[in-house]
């Protein structure tokens, strides 16, 4: 069923994103008097289609991984006498640029309107609380202390953990100094204080930006307390039942719930001896932890029970919600510090900053799209918001292929007086073709090591 619904998701997620770049070319088209033949939703066999009274041909197709507007073009083929008029390839440079322009600012516009909802929505966060600072660390060369709170970093505002660790991974890659800006409990003071980077980078199998600062930062402590326990698994058979105490493993205190989870991850079809309380009395059963296969294909153990969740403290909680005009305003700039995030990362791994290890492709998409589609329709319209500016950013890039590659010659046309000639422009097709096919092939392959 999980997989099911990753791949629902993902197929939403595509078919929205895509459709919105698609319909981008195609409006403008339309209104700049260009011929569409066809709106192709998808490629390979057509599931269905229709037609519209301008004799345009709308596509859905079986393979949902791009799309394509198909527009009367004599560089294509011959072209009836009375749809001259309406070729692609005979309308001044600004029509023609106009309408490649508009499939990523449609991309854009669809970021804005994900990132509105959000801000109007609302969104909920945790203050960001220093809990531990790992010595050597970055945050410790900043001399950050337990207990503070992390209100700002470079001047950019960080009310939650999320909005601490996007501002963190702004600065992966880079080498120099990185500005906190903290207050301590019931104090409004703010203390500005500095770290140093030296190419900071993150671990691109688990990437965590404030683990790798240095940070740990504060979340109640989990006490090994059984909420729901499955029948016929290892821990009802032992006699644990709901409210149990986990109090050791084997002799071993068990101090929080994840010491619990490690202890039995470690031990799978091996007897351990438990020491439970239950109203005030303790005793001693024996659980088997049952075999289980993790992702990574190594054999770990479970037992088959959850634990009581434990309640965070109000005041740590953050929400942001804003009116109309405020959304967009916040959206507008989440739109744009999004973009200079992905622009900025493409540079960092042009220069070998960072590593290409950071590409993900369609398997990191798909699982990421089913995960924030059970957090929530927020989380599910943030990603989507992400990757729109993500396919709107990369199509701008000037690359044969792409929406990018076709503005640069058009721009050149504009400069020179005349387009740029069938052979300059195959050579430059046959290179971006390249570029863009190995860059997909190392984002499948990076998702293929991260499985």
């Amino acid at each position: 069923m999980a997989v099911v619904q990753m791949i629902f998701y993902t197929l939403v997620v595509l078919g929205v994103l895509i459709t919105f770049h698609e319909f981008g070319h195609f409006w403008v088209a339309r209104r700049c008097g260009i011929k569409v033949l066809r709106f192709s939703i998808g490629f390979g066999p057509a599931l269905l289609r229709w037609r519209d009274k301008l004799g345009t041909e709308f596509v859905i197709a079986a393979l949902p991984l791009g799309g394509y507007v198909k527009m009367v073009d004599e560089r294509e083929g011959p072209v009836a006498p009375e749809d001259l008029s309406g070729a692609f390839n005979r309308k001044p440079v600004t029509a023609r640029i106009a309408t490649v322009a508009a499939g990523p600012l449609a991309n854009f516009v669809l970021a804005l309107i994900a990132y509105w909802l959000v801000f109007m929505l609302g969104t909920q966060g945790i203050a960001p609380i220093v809990s531990e600072v790992a010595p050597g660390s970055v945050a410790a060369s900043a001399g950050l202390e337990p207990g503070q709170e992390i209100v700002a970093v470079d001047g950019v505002e960080t009310p939650t953990w999320q909005a601490l660790g996007e501002q963190l991974v702004r600065r992966i890659g880079d080498s120099g100094a990185i500005r906190f800006t903290v207050i301590y409990p019931d104090s409004s003071l703010r203390y500005d204080s500095e770290g140093l980077l030296e190419q900071w980078d993150v671990d691109t199998d688990n990437p965590d930006p404030i683990g790798s600062i240095g940070l740990k930062l504060y979340q109640p402590l989990v006490i090994p307390v059984a909420d729901e326990v499955t029948a016929g698994d290892p821990a009802a058979i032992a006699g644990i039942v709901s409210g149990d105490l986990i109090v050791a493993a084997d002799g071993m205190a068990m101090s929080d719930w994840h010491a619990w989870v490690e202890y039995v991850r470690e031990r799978p079809a091996q007897a351990i001896d438990v020491t439970v309380e239950r109203d005030g009395q303790t005793f001693i059963t024996t659980v088997t932890p049952k075999r289980v296969a993790a992702e990574d294909g190594s054999d770990i153990g479970q037992v088959g029970m959850s634990v009581v969740v434990p309640q965070w403290p109000e005041d740590l909680f953050r929400e942001m919600k804003y009116g109309p005009v405020e959304a967009m305003v916040r959206a507008g700039q989440q739109t744009w510090k999004t973009s200079a995030l992905i622009l900025s990362s493409i540079k960092k791994m042009i220069t070998g900053d960072i590593s290409v290890k950071h590409l993900s492709g369609p398997i990191t998409i798909a699982k990421v799209a089913g995960a924030s589609a059970q957090y929530g329709l927020g989380p599910f319209l943030q990603f989507m918001a992400l990757l729109s500016v993500s396919l709107g950013v990369l199509n701008l890039l000037p690359i044969p292929v792409l929406d990018g590659g076709h503005l640069a010659y058009y721009l050149v046309e504009v400069v020179k007086g005349r387009p740029v000639s069938d052979k300059v422009q195959e050579f430059g097709y046959r290179i971006g073709l390249m570029l863009v096919v190995g860059l997909m092939v190392l984002a499948l392959y990076n998702d293929l090591l991260r499985l």
